[in-house]
């Protein structure tokens, strides 16, 4: 079970980087992954500035089609050396809401222009449609948008660096993920999983592991599109357990139980099921969330047993 946190005094040095003030908190990283269940990443190079959306150089048709999307993830992308598509490459993303530890079903495609994202249904399966190829290699999102916080810039870009010179064609930086204070921070495909607390010695054996199936230790935020409890659970007893990764697990069911949450695991080793009841509780702490932003806001804190 996790100790107890402190808050973050509202009245902290310009200097303040909120990544180093949750590590030094032993802030729970378990169960802040984005819980989304589809999303949309189209390449826009250029400057974001801290709402990409709004700040980003595309055409006004575009910004308000991107905008204007229901239930869907929307996120900018571009190349980390700065380099341009001759298009814009687009991803979608669907996540399994009901089966937390399936990979993402993820798709591509390089548009010829901007513009025709503006025919891109995020909602689709664009498997069914032409120029569109799944994605089976590993890919990396790295969030790096330092117009937005600091330390996605000061560790996030070395993060992408060192991926990018191990995975230089499918590494791109992203302009927001959440959780600024566990940066570096990236989603991983096909695997759905995101990861935290990453850095430049760090980023490219845990990236390997991810590949090979297995959640690295200390690093993994959550599954992308699962519910923050089961993304607690399921942390819990990968790391109680000393399992590679969570594919000898299934959520059998998910139930409030009054304060905290209860989820029933099926276990499978040896041959045999066994059933696995975990307990996850999310204490509201009031910290500083960000370098830009001096207030203090609510962040779940689950502890799990």
């Amino acid at each position: 079970m996790s100790s107890s946190p402190s808050e973050v005094p509202p009245d902290v040095p310009s200097d303040f980087q909120c990544a180093a003030a949750s590590l030094a908190d032993a802030e729970p990283q378990s169960g802040t992954a984005p819980i989304d269940a589809c999303w949309l990443l189209v390449e826009v190079p250029g400057p974001w500035g801290s709402d990409a959306l709004t700040g980003a150089r595309m055409p006004e048709p575009v910004r308000a089609y991107l905008a204007g999307l229901d239930g869907v993830r929307v996120q900018l992308i571009r190349r980390p050396d700065g380099a341009r598509s001759t298009g814009a490459q687009v991803f979608v993303v669907h996540l399994d809401v009901a089966d937390p530890t399936a990979p993402a079903l993820a798709w591509a495609t390089l548009l010829p222009h901007l513009d025709d994202v503006l025919a891109v249904d995020p909602h689709a399966e664009p498997s069914e449609h032409d120029g569109w190829e799944p994605v089976t290699e590993p890919t990396w999102f790295c969030c790096t948008n330092g117009s937005r916080d600091r330390c996605c810039a000061l560790l996030g870009r070395p993060v992408t660096a060192a991926l990018a010179e191990r995975w230089p064609g499918t590494t791109w930086e992203v302009d927001h993920l959440g959780g600024h204070r566990f940066a570096g921070t990236l989603l991983a495909l096909p695997s759905g999983l995101v990861l935290g607390r990453l850095d430049a010695d760090t980023a490219a054996a845990a990236a390997a592991e991810v590949v090979e199936g297995r959640w690295p230790a200390g690093h993994v935020r959550g599954r992308a599109g699962a519910p923050a409890a089961v993304q607690a659970a399921l942390a819990h007893v990968v790391q109680r357990r000393g399992l590679s990764g969570p594919d000898a697990l299934t959520v059998r069911e998910v139930a409030p139980d009054g304060d905290a949450v209860r989820v029933v695991l099926d276990l499978t080793e040896g041959g045999s099921v066994e059933q696995i009841e975990v307990e996850a509780t999310s204490q509201q702490v009031m910290r500083r969330q960000s370098c830009a932003k001096p207030g203090l806001k609510p962040a779940a804190w689950w502890t799990t047993r």
